[in-house]
């Protein structure tokens, strides 16, 4: 099955947008390091964005992409001779992410298992492709579900869009062509059950998923902190703990629990390709804006991104699994 599309406003009608270019590019990102408040509106199965308002749009997000993004890098220098990217027909898949965060305000991560050809070895939501039938929400909890085997019960949860990410596997050209390209968007769901009660029913998907942990602020903001494509991390604070908890997936289908050292989750993308276990970079954007929103939010109110939110276009419910999809990497 197809996977869900990326579409521009572009002279006032929605288009494709091309594998090798740069979304952020397109929609006027300059040479400086974002994000960009971006408005969207999805038909479903299709994401439309613009740098200007326009009939249907549902939220304005703020998009980023890394400072190292391949096609920005693309977008700057002349193709070599002999140097193939996917065919011209291809377009940029839409994904999505889900930052579940537990009554007690903790979040989950999951970390991929080392055996995937995509982004093995890293911290990430649980997210993927979004199908063609499908609105945002849907596949969000679906993939949610599929992960880590979580159902959250209708009415026992609140939403928000948080923001757009533009990504791309391999990360870097240093790493080589990218092979794949989405937007992903970042969901923040809000359950009113506590990570114990929550990590009580998980049941993750030993396939795709090797570990996961639940971060609070003070752990997030720091990982939030290490800027990827600078040498050094900014304003770590020196009390951090030197481990934080984990549960590690066992190969005879146990668990285990696991004192990750805070130091892989404070590593930056290398320049070189590389599967050393840390969190993406498209992470550590949705980690600062839920960071934001825990800022500006009062716990236990219902989230709402604002005027520009229809809710004929962002709410819905999956009531049916989804046939399995292949995921966006970080």
């Amino acid at each position: 099955m197809a996977a869900a599309r990326v579409l521009l406003l572009l002279s006032g009608r929605p288009e494709s947008v091309s594998f090798a270019k740069s979304v952020c590019g397109l929609l006027g990102a300059g040479s400086g390091l974002g994000p960009w408040p971006t408005h969207c509106g999805l038909k479903r199965g299709q994401l439309v964005l613009s740098d200007k308002p326009f009939p249907g749009a549902s939220a304005r997000l703020p998009l980023q992409r890394p400072p190292f993004c391949p096609f920005a890098a693309l977008d700057q220098q002349p193709r070599a001779p002999g140097v193939e990217l996917p065919p011209k027909g291809r377009g940029v898949d839409l994904g999505v992410a889900v930052i579940l965060q537990s009554s007690d305000q903790t979040v989950l991560l999951m970390r991929r298992t080392s055996t995937l050809n995509v982004s093995p070895n890293l911290w990430v939501p649980p997210g993927g492709h979004v199908e063609p039938d499908e609105e945002l929400l849907d596949g969000g909890l679906r993939e949610l579900w599929e992960e880590s085997g979580l159902q959250l019960p209708q009415g026992q949860f609140s939403w928000v869009p948080l923001g757009l990410w533009e990504s791309a596997y391999p990360p870097k050209l240093s790493w080589g062509l990218p092979k794949y390209h989405h937007i992903v968007l970042y969901l923040l769901v809000i359950s009113q059950e506590s990570q114990q009660q929550l990590q009580a029913r998980i049941q993750p998907n030993a396939g795709e998923v090797s570990a996961f942990m639940w971060l609070g602020p003070d752990i997030a903001a720091a990982v939030a902190a290490t800027e990827d494509g600078t040498e050094t991390p900014k304003h770590l604070p020196q009390d951090l703990p030197s481990s934080v908890p984990a549960v590690e997936l066992k190969e005879n289908g146990g668990a285990q629990p696991l004192a990750l050292p805070t130091s892989t989750l404070l590593r930056t993308t290398p320049g070189t390709a590389d599967s050393r276990e840390r969190v993406s970079t498209g992470t550590k954007f949705a980690l600062t804006l839920w960071l934001q929103h825990l800022g500006s939010v009062t716990p236990g109110a219902h989230l709402d991104p604002g005027p520009a939110r229809d809710s004929r276009a962002w709410t819905s419910l999956p009531t049916s699994p989804h046939q399995r999809s292949g995921k966006p990497s970080a």
